[in-house]
């Protein structure tokens, strides 16, 4: 089998598994996404940090732009060392959305058409009398796709077909999952760019990449516009991803500021009494400093 055969055997496979363990369509997704979630959690991490230490490093990339106006090469240069000190990869932050990618494809297959999921297994049998339903014109709230239903949402059609003016109610929860997937999109990015109070230097940050932060912005809408027009369990994987990732996030940058703080600790305490603080530099004389001028005067 190549690669895409495989993909979506794994995928399906792992769905029909946990399927098994609980026999609700709504629910196997939500796991399935947790699952794939986990696995790519080393990449969640490598692209939080990258993204936290690129907004951390945009005072000295603004110094040296202005620095090196005129020297492209050496630019690219200072640049390269500067990302090789602080440990951070430009390309880092775009890696799990492009590993993703072939997931979001394969699983769309899996859940529209059912590819990989085998047969005689028990959602083997439901996506068959589903969609033999489906072919046969039945409406999508007939009580046939209850084995298929999350919140009242049929999740094996499109919510752009189920959202109607003369069925509101059971719209509400198509027009929900498209708010939520957006709503956590938007606020993965808040939460990526929330910082402490910042400094002079940070405030050139925000200026140098707030046309970045533009283009992200669409991102939510994009995704927001492909889930209303595919099936509605590849909506449930969006938004439960993005619910999931929040909290990862989250624990993610809790570590990093631990490890921040660690490290400084440690820097201080292996510093020389005599030596002064390159952190307290801009912000007046040390304390250490001031003790010794101190003494000197009542000499």
């Amino acid at each position: 089998m190549n690669p895409w055969t495989l993909l979506q055997s794994a995928l399906g496979t792992s769905l029909a598994f946990f399927y098994d363990i609980i026999p609700e369509y709504g629910i196997a997704i939500i796991l399935l996404t947790i699952a794939v979630s986990l696995l790519l959690f080393p990449l969640t991490v490598k692209q939080t940090r990258s993204m936290r230490g690129m907004s951390e490093i945009q005072p000295e990339v603004k110094k040296l732009q202005k620095e090196f106006k005129g020297d492209r090469e050496e630019l690219n240069k200072r640049l390269q060392a500067l990302y090789k000190d602080n440990g951070v990869n430009p390309a880092a932050g775009c890696l799990p959305m492009i590993v993703q990618m072939p997931i979001w494809f394969a699983l769309y297959r899996v859940l529209w058409q059912g590819n990989g999921v085998p047969e005689d297994s028990a959602l083997g049998e439901v996506f068959r009398v589903t969609s033999e339903a489906l072919e046969a014109g039945k409406a999508i709230t007939d009580p046939i796709f209850d084995s298929v239903t999350l919140l009242g949402m049929n999740l094996r059609v499109k919510p752009s077909e189920a959202v109607s003016l003369d069925n509101l109610a059971g719209s509400i929860s198509y027009i929900l999952l498209i708010a939520l997937i957006m709503g956590a999109g938007f606020y993965q990015q808040r939460q990526m760019t929330r910082k402490k109070k910042p400094t002079e230097g940070q405030e050139e940050q925000s200026n140098q990449m707030q046309s970045i932060q533009n283009v992200m912005k669409f991102m939510p809408i994009i995704f927001g516009f492909i889930s209303w027009n595919l099936v509605a369990g590849l909506g449930v994987y969006f938004a439960t991803s993005n619910s999931f990732r929040i909290a990862q996030q989250a624990v993610i940058l809790r570590m990093g500021d631990g490890d921040d703080t660690g490290k400084k600790a440690e820097i201080d305490s292996e510093r020389p009494p005599d030596e002064p603080n390159n952190s307290d530099k801009g912000n007046g004389p040390s304390q250490h400093a001031s003790k010794k001028r101190n003494r000197r005067r009542r000499k």
